[in-house]
């Protein structure tokens, strides 16, 4: 009996210095982390509040005014927005942007998506070939690459050249209303890099079992990339969907480039973000720019929350 009080005494026993309560050396030990977190946070917090909500806000209140870079701001309400209504430059800009969307970003899945499974299956240099794949997903959006784009559509450009060689005479691609917009989808076509290393990672979670045992029951080569690949990816397919349409409605660069700013020729590259530009920087109406940049926001917004609501009739999660 004595040794189990002993014992019992022991157990009652604190260590030195302990204290109870969030006053103890654990509180203060959280307290100088958190202080320590937050420290490291501030400039990226500076960043938030000044660089991106603070101007977010600005326009914000623009949108509802009559600015013109010079004169004091004028609260107009509901007055630019209206404005939009019999805009039509505006409209045809919406027109070229959507075109532009609807045809280029399929066709850069369907293409990021094809090599990705290509290179799935195990191609020497494996490691080389994507480098090189994605590239272009880097270097798309800067002014140099399409100052090169325009060489190459060029009247006297690299594509002109090569038709010349099998007897096919050229032509303007650029300044032509009717192929200038097709440049530029090409151009986003190119830049397939980014959405084939996601595919390419998503291929690489597949289990293998799934196709072999698709082998065993006889399923083709085809069959099996409708049946198993396609299901399964569906995730990788609809964030790739989503992050390239938002990308796509930001471009800006390389129609700015092309058309050497215009949005010609006939503003077929007249894009919505080079329109709300020549609104705010040609024109010095910034706040009806405002208000084009949030209507846009309204846009991306509305086809993002579209997306996410279809997104539950195809896409499927393998719990």
């Amino acid at each position: 009996m004595s040794a189990l009080s002993e014992l019992g005494t022991l157990r009652r026993k604190k260590p030195p210095g302990h204290k109870r309560g969030p006053g103890g050396g654990a509180g203060k030990k959280a307290t100088k982390d958190n202080l320590a977190a937050y420290l490291f946070l501030t400039p990226w917090l500076i960043g938030l509040f000044v660089i991106t909500i603070g101007p977010m806000l600005a326009s914000l209140y623009l949108a509802f005014t009559d600015y013109n870079l010079i004169q004091a701001p004028e609260w107009i309400g509901l007055e630019n927005f209206t404005r939009m209504l019999s805009d039509e430059r505006l409209h045809n800009s919406l027109r070229v942007t959507f075109t532009y969307v609807l045809v280029s970003v399929p066709l850069q899945l369907a293409l990021a998506l094809l090599l990705a499974v290509v290179l799935d299956r195990g191609v020497r240099g494996m490691a080389f070939y994507r480098s090189i794949f994605y590239l272009p997903s880097l270097l798309g959006s800067s002014v140099a690459i399409a100052i090169l784009w325009k060489q190459v559509f060029g009247t006297e450009g690299l594509l002109n050249q090569l038709l010349a060689q099998v007897g096919i005479e050229g032509k303007g691609w650029i300044s032509d209303p009717s192929t200038a917009l097709g440049t530029l989808v090409a151009l986003n076509v190119w830049t397939f890099g980014a959405p084939m290393v996601i595919f390419l990672a998503g291929l690489r979670q597949i289990p293998a079992m799934y196709y072999e045992a698709a082998a065993v029951d006889g399923a083709g080569s085809w069959r099996r990339f409708r049946s198993i690949t396609l299901p399964m990816l569906t995730p990788i397919i609809f964030f790739n969907l989503v992050l390239q349409i938002i990308h796509a409605f930001q471009s800006f660069t390389q129609a700015f480039v092309v058309s050497g700013g215009t949005g010609g020729p006939s503003d077929s590259t007249m894009f919505y973000t080079l329109y709300l530009y020549d609104r705010g920087f040609g024109n010095f109406d910034m706040g009806y720019a405002s208000a084009m940049a949030w209507f846009l926001l309204v846009i991306i917004a509305v086809l993002t929350a579209a997306n996410f609501v279809a997104s539950k009739y195809w896409v499927f999660y393998d719990d």
